[in-house]
């Protein structure tokens, strides 16, 4: 079973996975975690090195590098309320922590006693029960606004989000909004959300005997509504009151859409333990779907967290069919998605979850195309560098998905590819200066240009993928070509290594250009035409030889950054498919682990545990829009796993695959596969994928 602590610890976020012990179901609008520290980007709201809890907070922050947006916190107390940060928190330890997937508790200690909190949640409604223990009258708080840290971890870059209260003592309610939205410096467009909001109705189960409205630290006792920054309400409870429980439903539309949600997913009366129930089925539903014989307890453990990890994004944005988009700032019908971070998640948590929640994937897709009309052009600032929903739609249709608009996606694409950006997206900037013309994006123009460059030219091949399967032939053809010819551009013969280059040809510097990378890992990022980058190495001789001094002497050798995920199964395309299993297991065992600190880098939405999933398979998407995976070395004597849309379950057996791990043969329903090679539909459809392990290397046969 999953540890929801894995990625949750280490004195940088960057350093141990970013992760959130967060409660709620699969892909939820809004997940809720107990608020050990203010959050922002690079900063997350729970870390296990501390020691207080200073209320739990209703988190809407996918990622460690985005900021948080619209969030509400919900804070216990005894005695005087206490509306700061730094006054309302409360001692705990680690021992007194129930964390699982779909409830949450700790005790809490404060001078004037002690509270038990307790916490599950549906997708918009937070469930939140308190158990106070003191001689002083308990009181709960309800934060809407706080200084807000724009952009980085630099706390001199402070804004104070101006939001509203409401208190209806008679209907036990407080409700609100917060407009905070942290990382609208990434886009799309700084000025077209001004009206995003995150909203809020807190509906308590106890009525109120006092209430109030804080600002900046100073209680009015009575007060009903206000606006401002630093602002929050609090509803007191008479002196003696044992137990108050809390729903708080959220929405990005209304008010009265967070009250629509509240009552529609946890009406009045429900019990905290019916909520957590229901959530736990949510993710049983998933989790219980694969069965796992042989292995360590250990990977095990690493594996269902990951599985865990892989299912909360992107998030739910649609509220009842209708969603907030912040491209035009209006209210529009029809199903949406946020946070796909899709420069990490296109390499092969998106492959994962087209096997697992195949439910999703429609409507994901569908949600792009809604940012397309909206906006102009599919998601960019969720990405980094390129236009890699283009990977995600093409790899969609590639297997089987087409619930969407199919001639709508392909405008959308076919615009990515040719049309350069003039707006405030991000986009594929360079397109028109440089890369229709040279090939390469020049580095004296635009930053990050080497990764930019083969970053355009993957995506030009999803494109063209996309053109063959809609029978667009001339465009097929073009864009192929082009994704064929850009990368090696900047290809150095000198050095042997991938290089940026300046508009008029001349080598910029080898540490010039790079995305959370550099020439070593990006020398190997031609995923779509690694016969083409073997030959200009020399030939798969040389090739075996390069990618050993990449593992034995490059600082990025490891899994820590998405640039490096595909290199361990390099050596099995040419030629050397032992060496692809012996470096798969040494990056498993030296970046995963059962511990706080077992993600030893940036988890980014699923990406990294969506690596370790399919490695564990034994085998991994290196080009996510060929329908191939290409085989490494499993983890598991047996994996069965009951795939949603496929008509039998698909097991994988390896016997004494913890200690033999080397592959000796591969049969895939009693077939041999005579290329370290699996087809998509091998894997969709269900069947019997058998390995063959032993403990000393043997040359695929």
């Amino acid at each position: 079973m999953p540890h929801r602590l894995i990625g949750n610890g280490g004195d940088s976020p960057n350093g141990s996975g970013g992760m959130i012990p967060s409660t709620a179901p699969p892909f939820a609008m809004t997940r809720w975690v107990a608020q050990t520290r203010q959050n922002y980007v690079s900063m997350t709201p729970y870390n296990y090195t501390d020691g207080t809890i200073h209320g739990f907070q209703g988190t809407h922050q996918p990622a460690i590098w985005m900021g948080e947006s619209g969030q509400v916190v919900v804070v216990p107390g005894l005695g005087d309320v206490k509306s700061s940060f730094e006054d309302r928190g409360m001692a705990f330890r680690h021992e007194d922590e129930v964390i699982t997937a779909h409830y949450y508790s700790v005790d809490l200690k404060a001078d004037e006693g002690n509270v038990r909190a307790e916490m599950t949640a549906t997708s918009r409604v937070g469930h939140l029960k308190f158990t106070f223990d003191s001689t002083s009258p308990p009181y709960i708080l309800i934060e809407a606004t706080r200084a807000s840290i724009i952009g980085s971890a630099d706390p001199s870059n402070v804004t104070y989000p101006l939001g509203e209260v409401s208190i209806d003592p008679s209907s036990r309610e407080i409700t609100g909004y917060n407009p905070e939205r942290q990382d609208f410096i990434i886009g799309p467009n700084t000025e077209t959300a001004k009206g995003f909001k995150g909203y809020f109705c807190a509906r308590f189960s106890e009525p109120f005997s006092a209430w109030g409205i804080t600002q900046n630290g100073t209680a009015r006792e009575g007060a009903t509504r206000d606006e401002g920054a630093l602002l929050s309400a609090y509803a007191a409870f008479q002196d003696g009151t044992a137990t108050v429980d809390v729903r708080v439903g959220v929405s990005f539309i209304s008010v009265e859409q967070a009250r629509r949600n509240l009552d529609n997913e946890i009406s009045d009366e429900t019990a905290l333990e019916e909520t957590a129930r229901k959530t736990k089925d949510q993710w049983a539903e998933k989790l219980d779907r694969i069965k796992i014989e042989g292995g360590t307890q250990e990977n095990k453990t690493v594996f269902y967290t990951a599985v865990y990890h892989s299912l909360q994004y992107p998030y739910e944005q649609s509220e009842e069919g209708r969603y907030y988009s912040g491209y035009d700032d209006s209210v529009h019908e029809g199903e949406s998605y946020t946070g796909y971070s899709i420069w990490d998640t296109y390499r092969a948590i998106w492959a994962w979850q087209m096997l697992l929640a195949p439910e999703r994937i429609n409507g994901m897709v569908q949600s792009m195309l809604h940012d397309y009309k909206e906006g102009g052009w599919l998601p960019m600032w969720k990405n980094i560098v390129g236009t890699h929903a283009d990977s995600l739609i093409a790899e969609a249709v590639l297997k089987g998905f087409k619930g969407f608009d199919l001639d709508l996606a392909w405008e959308a694409v076919l615009k990515d590819a040719t049309v350069p950006p003039n707006v405030g997206y991000e986009v594929r900037a360079g397109l028109s200066s440089v890369y229709n013309t040279n090939g390469w994006i020049a580095n004296d123009v635009h930053s990050e240009s080497a990764s930019r460059t083969l970053d355009y030219s993957y995506d030009d091949f999803a494109v063209a993928t996309l053109a063959s399967l809609l029978n667009r032939t001339d465009d097929a053809d073009f864009f192929l070509n082009r994704s064929l010819t850009a990368p090696f551009t900047i290809f150095n013969s000198n050095t042997g290594f991938m290089e940026a280059r300046n508009a008029d040809g001349s080598w910029a510097g080898d540490e010039e250009g790079w995305t959370e990378g550099d020439k070593w890992a990006y020398t190997f990022d031609v995923v779509h035409d690694i016969s083409a980058l073997i030959d200009r190495l020399g030939g798969n001789e040389s090739f075996v030889n390069f990618l050993d001094e990449h593992f034995d002497a490059c600082p990025v050798s490891d899994g820590r950054s998405q640039p490096s995920h595909h290199i361990p199964y390099l050596y099995a395309l040419a030629g050397d498919a032992s060496k692809s299993q012996e470096r798969v297991r040494e990056v498993a065992s030296s970046d995963y682990n059962a511990t706080v600190n077992g993600l030893s880098g940036n988890e980014d939405c699923g990406q990294m545990s969506a690596w370790y999933i399919f490695s564990a398979l034994g085998f991994y998407p290196v080009n996510p829009v060929s329908g191939e995976y290409v085989v490494g070395s499993p983890f598991f004597d047996k994996i069965v796993i009951d795939l949603p849309n496929a008509d039998q379950p698909l097991t994988i057996t390896a016997d004494g695959a913890v200690t033999k791990p080397y592959v000796d043969g591969l049969e895939v329903n009693h077939v041999r596969v005579r290329q370290p090679i699996l087809k998509h539909e091998q894997i969709a459809r269900g069947g019997d994928v058998s390995f063959t392990m032993r403990n000393t290397p043997v040359r695929w046969h």
